[in-house]
């Protein structure tokens, strides 16, 4: 038996102890931080805790916007048909976006509610499980995707000289889809959680470098099409790096461990009450998007590249106020799931005050100065025509297109996964498949150009059907916990 030097165990010893005392340090920290959370998220000024989730959500989903707007300006150099392929290959970025956050919101939901009820290890439990289970799901379908190209690219509506440039550009798409599924999951995790700087950070990064990447793709490297999705997956890459960095240096309540990764039916079921939902939205939106670029076709280029526009631009106003109902959903479920239900019902409201503000000015100023906005991507007349149509109509509805949004956002954080699944998807479903289908029929092209414009306003009289019973609930509810916290009524 080989014994050691009295000093050499000695310091063994003394490297024991010192890594349990940092052990224990870094476990306290995680746990100071989550009573810190908690309180900050139940008892805050509800304004400033909003603001202070929804500020950093709405930096990062205008910053990606600004990405699209930058990535269709230096394709439509490229001509009508190059553009027309990057608006087709929207509804494959937004086929992965369902999966992505499908998996995301499921686990975002639930996230929020267990920290809320005390219950940290739960919430990353399910975290890891989600991103293990997101990025090996988008791996077997990009593969899939990647042996039927051609077939895809002819489903998403690409036409003869659309499609050169669709399959250049899918191609790369699908071979970022597993790191895109890793961002889009990471950065639902901690805005779960509320820490949604980290992950402005993380895609805000992401984005920037993009931008930086897509003309020395496109124009200096002479890569075209492909450049732009080349760019755009290097670009997931770095943001991927970015939102990890929290978690590894344990900056966050959740903990990302291997050893979390727990694939029972409990978990799934947590995640699909929420995700698959979302992901029927979202995935519904992506084939909304395939019939409008299919209908648009059957016009012209010009039409396609019209769409793509003006798509791509009111996505910047949509997605800035998006980001104001995900960043009032995580405090909605923390307080639902401490059942402090009077602060849930405020926060939809102040959420919805907000919205419809930055709804007026923002849709105000871009159906003033659309001509210029299309000015800048194209000058083409047909282009133009349509494109001012499609960009002023949508602004003049954006207000139900907020409240609906919002409105979601509200049954998603209560984890109430039928209403948010029937009202997220009786927009795209039940309204604007229909509005395509009958009213290009009806005043062909600027019948398409109206058609999701009219597909919110018909959006808005189902929210506020399902929205009405659900405060009447909440009032119950609050009421019963007063009761039983032995507080008077009120």
């Amino acid at each position: 038996m080989i014994r050691l030097p009295e000093e050499s165990v000695i310091r063994l010893r003394d490297l024991r102890e010192i890594y349990f005392e940092k052990r224990d340090a870094a476990l306290a920290s995680v746990e100071d931080k989550s009573v810190k959370r908690r309180r900050h998220m139940l008892e805050g000024n509800l304004l400033v805790v909003i603001a202070m989730i929804a500020v950093p959500q709405v930096v990062t989903m205008l910053v990606d916007s600004l990405y699209n707007m930058a990535d269709a300006y230096y394709v439509s150099r490229l001509g009508e048909s190059a553009i027309a392929a990057v608006g087709v290959n929207d509804s494959l970025m937004m086929l992965i976006r369902a999966v992505s956050i499908g998996f995301g919101m499921g686990s975002s939901s639930f996230i929020s509610r267990a920290l809320g009820a005390g219950r940290d290890e739960d919430a990353s439990r399910a975290g890891v499980t989600t991103l293990f289970s997101a990025m090996a799901t988008l791996a077997v379908l990009a593969a899939i995707g990647s042996v039927f190209l051609l077939p895809l690219v002819n489903l998403l509506g690409s036409t003869d000289t659309v499609r050169p440039y669709s399959m250049q550009y899918a191609r790369w798409i699908l071979i970022s889809a597993p790191i895109t599924g890793a961002d889009t999951v990471l950065a639902q995790i901690l805005r779960g959680e509320g820490s949604t700087v980290y992950s402005m950070i993380g895609m805000s990064t992401g984005c920037v470098v993009n931008v930086i990447l897509d003309p020395i793709f496109i124009n200096t490297l002479g890569l075209g099409v492909a450049g732009a999705a080349m760019a755009t997956g290097i670009s997931k890459a770095v943001s991927l790096v970015i939102l990890l960095w929290p978690f590894l240096r344990r900056k966050t309540v959740i903990r990302l461990k291997a050893s979390f990764f727990t694939p029972t039916k409990e978990i799934y079921s947590e995640i699909a009450r929420m995700g698959v939902p979302t992901m029927l939205r979202t995935g519904l939106m992506s084939t909304s998007t395939i019939l409008i670029n299919n209908t648009a076709a059957s016009f012209s280029d010009a039409v396609m590249a019209s769409v793509a526009i003006a798509t791509k631009s009111m996505k910047m106003v949509a997605s800035g106020i998006m980001g104001f109902s995900q960043g009032f959903q995580p405090v909605a479920g923390y307080c639902y799931g401490a059942k402090v239900y009077g602060r849930v019902k405020k926060s939809y409201v102040y959420t919805i005050g907000i919205g419809l503000v930055l709804g007026i000015v923002l849709g105000g100023c871009f159906a003033l100065f659309a001509p210029q906005i299309i000015g800048v991507f194209s000058g083409d007349p047909d282009v133009a025509r349509i494109g001012l149509v499609l960009i002023r109509t949508q602004s003049a509805t954006l207000i139900p297109h907020v409240w609906v949004m919002i409105s979601t956002g509200l049954f998603q954080a209560m984890g109430k996964a039928m209403k948010a699944g029937v009202l997220g998807m009786s927009r795209q479903l039940f309204v604007l498949i229909p509005c395509v289908l009958i009213l290009p029929r009806l005043f062909g092209a600027m019948g398409l150009a109206c058609s999701q414009a009219a597909s919110d306003v018909i959006s808005l009289a189902i929210a506020a059907i399902m929205v009405i019973p659900t405060f009447r609930e909440l009032g119950v509810l609050e009421k019963t916990a007063s009761i039983q916290a032995g507080a008077p009524e009120s």
